[in-house]
């Protein structure tokens, strides 16, 4: 695919791009080959000047946060890679509301919370996704969504246009929203919060974060949670109960600290991965009559 006139247009508007970037870099999982090109809008205006481009000239593209939750092919990709984190990251607070760029990243967004003394976005703290993937996929842990706090969003329809949505259009349930799927583009999340007492409000967080690193692989590279949890079960347990707790397969191995994710233990391949959860869904079903669903989106 050519895409001089794409280069032309970043070069116009002034915003970076590469050609030929590998994923790996951009990706918490630490996989992926080279897309062809990646771009960085540095505001709305520009990002939507790309999506819009680029669903008129009908160039395929993804747009990547923080990579939290994505796993790349190593064949890479073929098409644009919108870049959105650290580039589409302003934070507004206007009472107890926050408005956050859809490119910030979770944890700034909960710290600067904090710093305002503002209480309910607690749950979010330590997720290492930007506001845009977590009201994608309605992020949520320890008992807390973005469907308890988002009242509203900005983003880019599939005809590129910029549009406003509330929460109760949303569609917003178990890792699920309006935008699953779709080729529409979160711009910026506005929450609804409450005015807290800091010190409070920092315990929650640090007693958050400690669960994290008690519980979770945080030293390995991973998607987070590989697979979404069952109606009436938990996905590790059966994971574990199947005897699959440190299986691996390759460089991929089901976490022997949370069987609940495939972690990049040793240099893992996308193919290490992909047949590492797929025996996990393979066994499970067979041992459980219970079929996994993987959280990851993956990219190809």
């Amino acid at each position: 695919m050519d895409y001089s006139s794409l280069i032309e247009l970043c070069r116009k508007i002034g915003i970076h791009y590469k050609e030929n970037e590998p994923l790996a870099d951009y990706t918490t999982m630490k996989i992926g080959g080279n897309c062809d090109i990646l771009v960085c809008p540095k505001d709305e205006d520009t990002l939507a000047k790309v999506v819009k481009f680029c669903c008129k000239e009908n160039i395929p593209f993804f747009v990547l946060g923080r990579g939290s939750n994505v796993l790349a092919s190593g064949k890479g990709y073929h098409g644009c890679i919108i870049y959105l984190s650290g580039a589409v990251g302003h934070i507004d607070i206007d009472g107890d509301t926050i408005t956050a760029s859809s490119g910030a990243s979770l944890v700034t967004v909960c710290r600067c919370a904090l710093e305002h003394s503002l209480t309910g976005l607690e749950f979010a703290y330590g997720i290492p996704g930007s506001m845009g993937g977590a009201l994608y996929m309605n992020a949520g842990a320890y008992g807390g969504e973005m469907k308890d706090v988002v009242i509203s969003c900005r983003y880019i329809d599939e005809n590129g246009e910029l549009c406003e949505m509330s929460a109760e259009d949303m569609q917003l349930s178990y890792r699920h929203s309006f935008f699953t799927g779709k080729k529409c583009v979160i711009t910026s999340v506005t929450m609804q919060l409450r005015k807290g007492e800091k010190d409070e409000i920092k315990a929650k967080m640090e007693e958050l974060m400690e669960k994290r690193r008690s519980k979770q692989p945080l030293e390995f590279p991973s998607c987070g949670s590989t697979f979404k949890r069952p109606e009436g079960y938990f996905a590790a347990a059966l994971i574990e109960e199947c005897g699959l707790k440190g299986y691996s397969v390759g460089g991929a191995q089901v976490s022997e600290k949370h069987s609940g994710f495939v972690i990049n233990r040793n240099n893992a391949s996308f193919d290490d991965v992909i047949d590492l959860v797929q025996h996990i869904k393979n066994t499970v079903r067979q041992q459980k009559g219970i079929e996994l669903e993987c959280e990851m989106l993956i990219l190809e």
